[in-house]
């Protein structure tokens, strides 16, 4: 997560990720977000609006776990992890 050129792809990228779930998240129907109520679908749409809008107040350390930790976890609630 470095400075250097390769940081900056990375952090990008984590960042690319996270928005594009978080557009998928939008375009679900409600019925499928109201039977799935352990899901925060509120809290992803921060995060998306945070990365796209607040670029400059991103917590990177932040970007990566949600990336290592709640993606994975999300992934699993929604019966989409192997």
């Amino acid at each position: 997560m470095s400075d250097y050129p390769y940081g900056r792809v990375l952090r990008n990228n984590g960042r690319y990720i996270l928005i594009q779930i978080a557009t998928v998240v939008e375009r679900l129907p409600e019925p499928f977000k109201e039977a799935r109520d352990d899901v925060d679908w509120v809290a992803i749409g921060r995060m998306r609006n945070l990365i796209a809008h607040h670029y400059d107040t991103v917590d990177d350390q932040l970007v990566f776990a949600a990336s290592q930790r709640r993606i994975p976890e999300l992934l699993q609630r929604l019966g989409l992890a192997d």
